[in-house]
């Protein structure tokens, strides 16, 4: 391994610790705002003003969008806890293991899910307060999944290689 390898190796898991605090927090704080949501008087027209007079469902479709927040945030944090115990397979010198492609395959579709629910989102958004507007697409997401589940076949792929060459010594 190379020194930025592993000076970033060394970097990953405080910052994947980080990512999960931070994560932690927003799920909180998007469940504290969900329910204050409900008793808020005069909801959504007092936080939101005339702007909530234009746009009768929005603050149905803002709760729904909170929702959907913290539906994502859930899989994020499956997806983080997957990311470090894949950095520890790595500190630890046996990356290519079944595991790490399990957890490749389950990212991958913890990624797709959060794509989908951006598409709920959007489609929300669009209903609610700007009909008519999808928002942009982006291949980059949609390719990012390609990857991961690329990933987890070569990391499978490795895994069979490897303990096929330990059975052949």
């Amino acid at each position: 391994m190379n020194r930025t390898s592993s000076h970033a190796l060394a970097v990953a898991r405080p910052v994947i610790r980080g990512l999960t605090l931070i994560n932690l927090i927003y799920a909180v704080g998007l469940a504290a705002l969900l329910v204050w949501s409900f008793f808020i008087q005069g909801w959504p027209d007092r936080p939101l003003g005339p702007f909530a007079s234009t746009h009768p469902q929005i603050g149905n479709g803002l709760r729904a969008i909170v929702v959907i927040g913290i539906v994502g945030a859930l899989i994020v944090h499956a997806v983080l806890r997957r990311l470090l115990a894949m950095v520890d397979t790595v500190r630890d010198g046996d990356p290519f293991i079944h595991e790490n492609a399990q957890r490749l395959t389950t990212i991958a579709w913890s990624v797709l899910a959060l794509e989908v629910l951006r598409l709920f989102v959007t489609a929300i958004a669009s209903a609610v307060w700007e009909p008519g507007r999808l928002g942009g697409f982006s291949f980059a997401p949609w390719l990012a999944v390609l990857l991961l589940f690329v990933l987890s076949g070569v990391f499978a792929h490795g895994a069979r290689m490897r303990a096929d060459l330990e059975g052949t010594v």
